[in-house]
């Protein structure tokens, strides 16, 4: 409380207004082609600049814009959701840290600069996560702090590479990078996926659940999990023909598909859209390592939009439901809460692809280009199946949640009567609706030449119609086949489990190192090393001075048995 105003208005007014600047200074900049760089020098090592360096075009103006309208409808609506915490202006305090880490990110061209949003980044979410201060968003936020250090790791040994260049600035050296910096390409992009959740770093994602819901929202829609697609949008020039772009397109392609899979055996909702959001990264990577960029950034904005919007519709649900997150204990929730199923759907049919939603002109676009590279079957096939999961998954989740049998406790007081949650929910639902052909004409002024057969183009169309209608058929079938479907049990388990990704991110990575870290401890701390070292030493000692002490307590007898040993000594080496 600041002036007897409250935090959520303070932001939206002050997020929304610096908004709506930077997103109409973007579109003077796209006009003109208007480019500010500004550096500040630190110091100079060995003839190179340590220098942070801030650039303003129309992407991170854009970009900028984006995040902060969206930042500031996520706090306004956490002013009814996180309403009576105990920890309420630290909560927002935090979450506004967050978004300023994410400006730092954005608006740096440089990887000593980026650091600092990078990092920040890292740290801000692992608080966030950890939030609630249990054992589950414990456990959850080492996950995350812990993936993300592997970035970190791959950002600072790029800037070690780089230092031979004279210069961090990434943005300007793009194209020269030739293959004598592989190695550079590659920590570059290994920070990217660990950033953006790719295999084998997805195991945090779902795990960073554990947050409350506003900051979800904020996360996976435009600032934490976008971060590595941005950076490599900003590097992609030097991605050009490298042989990283076919290893980043191989692992987007597992990732989303992946993703697909997974969130079709989820039960947790705000898991089931997590997933979702991991699908989308993967669509924005394979993209991006077709060498699209200007499409992965396109998406990257109309997937902010109907993601937020998931999220905070989800978060209404929740807690509308007493804080319950399975699926399973949801249904007919349409009767009860009209109009945050209304958005929900908007949501959910803006991922699915749905035409002339925010979505479809950017998912329907990166499809035909797919199509239309030079991409094997085994990636076209990827991506067709992977658009299929999504609506599979999405018209489950509307199955269970929104239109299926109600299956919640009696007498329980659902509402959607919160007036600052229903708010930002209204403006992002215009987001989803009008965002991805207000982007279009702005980004694209001039479109794409596509040229498909009738059947490639409508290919999308058909497999999202196939994977709505399974989606919502079979959980109709579910209850009558639960019984003769034991048998898949093993595969369900692995397809459902992220392909043991999160146990394979933990359990398997620590218990060796704890096994052989118990047994050095036992043989060698508690062991060979006592007995060798301090406590060996020690004893030896203390029987040493045992000896001399005994010998000087002035004995007569003693004494006259060592003068007789020494004459006897003497006289025997004299003889």
């Amino acid at each position: 409380m600041l002036w007897g105003v409250s935090f959520h208005s303070v932001s939206l007014v002050g997020l929304f207004m610096l908004s709506l600047v930077f997103i109409s200074s973007s579109l003077t900049s796209l006009d003109i082609g208007l480019v500010y760089v500004v550096e500040w020098e630190i110091f100079s090592l060995s003839s190179s600049s340590v220098v942070v360096t801030l650039i303003y075009d129309w992407v991170s103006a854009l970009f900028l814009g984006v995040v902060l309208f969206i930042s500031s409808m996520v706090m306004y609506y956490s002013g009814d959701y996180m309403h009576g915490d105990s920890s309420y202006n630290r909560f927002m305090y935090m979450v506004f840290a967050f978004v300023l880490s994410m400006s730092a990110l954005i608006i740096s061209p440089n990887l000593i600069s980026i650091l600092l949003g990078w990092d920040g980044l890292g740290l801000i979410s692992y608080v966030l996560v950890v939030y609630y201060q249990n054992e589950k968003s414990a456990n959850a936020g080492m996950l995350t702090i812990l993936s993300n250090r592997i970035g970190d790791v791959g950002i600072l040994l790029s800037i070690s590479l780089l230092f031979v260049l004279g210069g961090w600035n990434f943005i300007f050296y793009g194209s020269d990078l030739s293959e004598d910096f592989f190695l550079v390409k590659v920590f570059v992009c290994i920070a990217a996926m660990t950033k953006s959740a790719q295999i084998p770093f997805s195991a945090w994602l779902p795990a960073a659940m554990a947050a409350p819901t506003p900051v979800s929202a904020l996360v996976h829609s435009s600032t934490l999990v976008t971060a590595g697609v941005y950076l490599l949008i900003r590097f992609s020039s030097a991605l050009e023909g490298s042989s990283v772009q076919t290893f980043l397109f191989i692992i987007s392609c597992l990732t989303m598909f992946m993703a697909g899979l997974g969130a079709n055996f989820e039960f947790d909702l705000k898991k089931i859209i997590a997933l979702s959001t991991l699908s989308q990264l993967g669509v924005m990577m394979g993209v991006l390592a077709l060498g699209f960029p200007d499409l992965a950034f396109f998406h990257l904005l109309t997937h902010a939009l109907f993601k937020a919007l998931l999220f905070m519709c989800a978060g209404m649900v929740i807690h509308s439901v007493s804080e319950w997150q399975d699926i399973r204990n949801m249904g007919s929730l349409v009767v009860c809460m009209p109009l945050t199923s209304v958005c929900m759907n908007l949501a959910n049919l803006a991922l699915c692809g749905m035409p002339f939603l925010a979505g479809f002109y950017s998912k329907d676009l990166i499809l035909e280009v797919v199509f239309m590279s030079e991409v094997n079957f085994l990636g076209v096939f990827l991506y067709v199946l992977s658009t299929g999961l999504t609506v599979c998954y999405t018209f489950r989740l509307v199955y269970y949640s929104l239109s299926g049998v109600p299956n919640m406790m009696p007498m329980m007081p659902i509402s959607e009567n919160y007036s600052k949650m229903m708010s930002g929910i209204m403006v992002l639902g215009i987001g989803a609706i009008a965002g991805g052909s207000v982007l279009a004409w702005v980004a694209f002024p001039e479109s794409y030449m596509i040229c498909l057969s009738v059947w490639f183009k409508i290919l999308a169309l058909l497999v999202s119609v196939v994977g709505g209608v399974l989606g919502y058929m079979i959980n109709l079938a579910s209850v009558s086949l639960s019984l003769s479907t034991l048998s898949l049990y093993p595969w369900a388990a692995f397809m459902g489990s992220m392909w043991f990704m999160p146990v394979l991110s933990t359990v398997s990575l620590s218990d060796w190192v704890l096994r052989s870290g118990g047994i050095f401890y036992k043989m060698g701390d508690k062991g060979w090393s006592e007995y060798f070292g301090g406590e060996g030493s020690f004893h030896e000692l203390m029987i040493c001075s045992s000896y001399l002490q005994f010998s000087q307590e002035n004995m007569v007898m003693v004494y006259m048995k060592g003068f007789f040993l020494w004459v006897v000594v003497v006289f025997l080496i004299f003889m």
